[in-house]
């Protein structure tokens, strides 16, 4: 009899919704993410107290977006622009490195080095208005 508490890729079906991105400011961030970015803005709703539901994504990305949350206490403060200690804390996949790379440069979008090449794909590390490290990346093609 098949145990029912063993879980296999045919029984469960989950995924990343969005991960919470900790903010200062939500216009600031929404205006960063999509002006500068290039993300579009998928949802602002007013939750009270000044509290909002903001979501952002790549463009026609059907999976994972960002939940941008204005920090709401000293603690949540300290921690925007450093939620993961000064690793890179996501990642941006383009299919396109060249493209993408240039129009975030032209935006002024501030990379931490140069494209490099590594048996992965293309790869350089930049940051946003906070601080925070992102990896731009684009898949080495099979």
């Amino acid at each position: 009899m098949p145990d029912p508490n063993r879980r296999t890729a045919n029984t469960i079906k989950q995924r990343i919704g969005y991960v919470t991105l900790v903010v200062r400011d939500y216009d600031e961030a929404i205006a960063f993410y999509t002006e500068i970015v290039g993300f579009d803005l998928i949802e602002d709703t007013a939750l009270g107290k000044g509290k909002r539901w903001v979501l952002v994504a790549p463009p026609g990305n059907p999976g994972t977006g960002l939940l941008l949350a204005r920090a709401a206490s000293p603690e949540q403060e300290a921690r925007i622009g450093d939620q993961t200690g000064g690793r890179v804390f996501l990642f941006l996949y383009t299919d396109d490195f060249e493209r993408d790379y240039e129009a975030l440069q032209s935006r002024g979008v501030v990379f931490e080095e140069a494209p490099r090449r590594e048996p992965y794909g293309v790869v350089a590390v930049f940051k946003d208005l906070y601080g925070n490290r992102w990896d731009l990346l684009e898949l080495a093609r099979d």
